[in-house]
């Protein structure tokens, strides 16, 4: 799979989502806002192990990453096919390959792909979440504002390196 998949992309792309979301929270962006309309105080973000905050989100961005991969590298289904092993494929594999080996294998692609699961993903999960949690359309749409974006940048990132 080294020929199909950048082995640094996931980790680049899971930096990328802590990265993002710096931006996205921070107060003069969306973060006063969402502090707001999630309840959230500075007192309560005083009183967190933000090493276990910033570790697990890094964790499950690159879980995500992994995820990504497989929706925005469509060569990886090719893999699929011959399970994963292509020093046993046949040769109709490798031709496939020559042809389509770098077929849509670019950011705009992933980004696309990213952009896409985090409409019909993200925004689905968390505003079902926030309704039955009583949280506002604000809250909701900052929260998958940021997944809607950062999963299309680590899209792009995953496909396009």
């Amino acid at each position: 799979m080294e020929e199909i998949i950048n082995p640094w992309a996931i980790p680049v792309a899971a930096v990328a989502a802590l990265v993002i979301g710096a931006i996205w929270y921070n107060p003069k962006v969306f973060g006063n806002v969402w502090m707001r309309e999630s309840g959230m105080t500075e007192e309560k973000m005083k009183g967190a192990n933000m090493f276990k905050i910033f570790g697990l989100s890094l964790v499950f961005a690159g879980m995500l990453s992994i995820l990504l991969m497989q929706l925005t590298i469509h060569q990886t289904g090719a893999m699929g096919m011959v399970g994963g092993d292509i020093d046993t494929a046949l040769p109709s594999f490798e031709a496939f390959m020559a042809d389509y080996g770098n077929a849509f294998r670019t950011f705009k692609h992933g980004a696309l792909h990213g952009t896409m699961f985090g409409i019909f993903g993200a925004l689905p999960i968390l505003g079902t979440i926030a309704l039955f949690e009583r949280k506002s359309a604000k809250y909701i749409f900052i929260n998958a504002g940021y997944w809607i974006v950062t999963l299309g940048v680590m899209g792009a990132i995953i496909c396009g390196l």
